[in-house]
């Protein structure tokens, strides 16, 4: 065996056998949803039920924002100017940063120390409280609130409320809704918790480290990206002026699920 030699324990590929970490992906194929399997290749096992049905619902919940978030509009710049359709994707997941869809992390670290704190026996709003006071003094925000269009995020609302029903939801859930409260005590107004911050609260009780938080903005909204590429390279002119805001929906009239 040579230097050059290393491991890996996420898969395992010989002739006409995959595994995913030690499952054939073949057996998994129809028997596990997209979210269950996220769960395993970046966690190692497969989830609960109760687990991965939130799982699917913490993807879609990032799917799409419509045309104007950052990663949409350079998806369809980068479209428009010729480029493939990986390359306009790869643009919009290159514009996915601190401050668009990159708040999960920060969110999740935030979280995690304020459950640290609560092991000398302080109350989560006196946590939240306290370290908002030390945030203030630094000039630092706080990731996963608030929102530009917003006032009541629907998928946080959905979310929080699926984990509830299905007992996932523990102390990253309690700490992120001190957190909201304490952020309105100070503020005078409320600053929401926005879907960053509700991925972030239920990924910390699902005990993903903070350093994937980010990626499973990155995996939902990889969809929305190739729809807004594809319809720019099928619906409008080739190195067109692409305004920020100024546009308008098309599609589908509002229909409910049967």
């Amino acid at each position: 065996m040579n230097d050059l030699h290393w491991t890996t324990a996420i898969t395992s590929v010989q002739p006409n056998e995959i595994r995913l970490r030690g499952y054939r992906l073949d057996e998994l194929m129809g028997r596990v949803t997209f979210g269950q399997a996220v769960y395993l290749a970046l966690k190692g096992e497969l989830p609960s039920p109760e687990v991965g049905r939130l799982m699917d619902a913490m993807l879609v919940s990032s799917i799409d924002h419509g045309a104007t978030p950052p990663s949409a509009l350079a998806a369809c710049t980068a479209a428009s100017t010729g480029a493939t359709l990986g390359a306009s994707i790869a643009s919009g997941v290159l514009a996915i940063n601190r401050y668009h869809g990159g708040a999960v992390e920060g969110c999740m670290r935030l979280l995690l120390e304020g459950i640290g704190r609560l092991d000398g026996g302080h109350s989560p709003a006196a946590v939240a409280s306290e370290m908002l006071a030390e945030m203030r003094a630094q000039k630092r925000r706080a990731p996963g609130f608030g929102h530009r269009i917003h006032t009541d995020d629907p998928r946080t609302r959905r979310l929080l409320a699926l984990a509830g029903e299905l007992g996932v939801s523990g102390h990253g859930v309690v700490m992120a809704r001190a957190f909201e409260k304490s952020l309105e005590e100070s503020l005078g107004r409320r600053l929401p918790l926005n879907v960053d911050g509700a991925l972030a609260a239920l990924l910390v009780d699902l005990g993903f480290p903070p350093e994937l938080g980010n990626a499973f903005f990155v995996i939902a909204r990889v969809t929305g990206l190739a729809a807004h590429a594809h319809e720019e390279m099928t619906r409008q002119r080739p190195m067109r002026r692409i305004h920020p805001t100024d546009h308008e929906y098309d599609g589908p009239a509002p229909r409910e699920l049967e």
